[in-house]
């Protein structure tokens, strides 16, 4: 098996993460690529698998943000270096509480950034989902604690 060229952060398989369904993908989170991060699809799940904000879309894209930011961070990144999001709604009424949260989150970044009307995601209780795409400049080092 050759190298991998990326790192991959948080591995998983669907099995375990939609036991509600048949599958069995090898996936991760977040990988970082050189210096490019590429997060997930985040939805109001923690990484423990319990959902945040049952029916609140703005709850829902709080919990997203806070899984996109923790997951920057373990890619050695942060959420300033967000230069792409696509976010998905399963209703466009919810644009609004959504697009307030991720504001908070992005506020000074200004990204550039896709939203879609989606029939529906991969489990009926997500309202929303957000991924994202970070390029990390050349000699930054994260802050240390």
């Amino acid at each position: 098996m050759s190298q991998p060229t990326h790192t991959r952060i948080r591995m998983f398989n669907t099995r375990d993460t939609y036991p509600n369904q048949t599958l069995d993908n090898d996936l991760c989170q977040a990988v970082r690529a050189g210096n490019t991060v590429y997060v997930r699809g985040q939805v109001g799940t923690d990484f423990e698998g319990r959902l945040v904000g049952l029916g609140d879309a703005g709850a829902q894209a709080a919990q997203a943000m806070k899984n996109v930011k923790q997951l920057l961070e373990e890619a050695g990144s942060d959420m300033s270096h967000i230069v792409k999001t696509t976010t998905y709604l399963i209703d466009p009424r919810y644009r609004e509480p959504v697009y307030q949260e991720v504001g908070k989150w992005l506020k000074g970044v200004f990204p550039i950034s896709t939203g879609l009307v989606v029939s529906a995601l991969g489990q009926p209780q997500w309202l929303m989902e957000i991924d994202v795409i970070a390029v990390i400049p050349d000699g930054w080092k994260p802050d240390q604690a």
